[in-house]
């Protein structure tokens, strides 16, 4: 089982990075990791309980996972885990948590434990699947971070719209 922890410096409160990767309307514009991910039932965002569905984007679109978010807590934290299995994982969670640091900048902690199908082979594909997963967390997140930095003030103006799933 593979465990790893980044830290992101970014460049917009936690408030606007939380919504900027949950909200699909904000998340379609810069994910590099995902092609396709939608709320089953269709909701904007997840929620206690809220599954996903998740296709892979550029290379990695054959992948696709679902998962179901384990804690939902609007600015500070969210998490979800991997339900059922889907090649080459047999076991995926991640957490996000945001703090925010000095005025217009936060941090991010992107926290994600995966583990590799068939055992047999774990030896061997664990390690690969680690590297590829921490080299697109990287390219993924400083992708975030450069939307960010040109449109975090769409974002804030999005927010002060009447929401009725901003509640929280």
């Amino acid at each position: 089982m593979t465990h790893r922890r980044f830290e992101f410096d970014m460049p917009a409160p936690s408030d606007v990075v939380f919504d900027a990767f949950h909200y699909h309307v904000w998340r379609d514009r810069w994910d590099s990791l995902v092609s396709d991910t939608r709320v089953v039932g269709g909701a904007p965002c997840p929620f206690v309980g809220a599954e996903t569905e998740n296709t892979g984007g550029g290379l990695l679109r054959a992948l696709s996972m679902r998962t179901r978010f384990v804690t939902f807590d609007r600015p500070r934290v969210a998490a979800a885990s991997m339900i059922g299995r889907a090649f080459p994982f047999s076991r995926w969670a991640a957490s996000m948590r945001h703090r925010d640091t000095v005025p217009g900048r936060s941090v991010f902690v992107y926290v994600y434990t995966l583990e590799t199908a068939p055992r047999a082979l774990r030896w061997l594909m664990e390690p690969v699947v680690d590297w590829i997963f921490v080299r697109q967390t990287r390219r993924r997140f400083e992708r975030m971070r450069n939307f960010l930095a040109l449109h975090a003030d769409e974002v804030v103006q999005w927010q002060r719209r009447p929401h009725a799933e901003l509640a929280g």
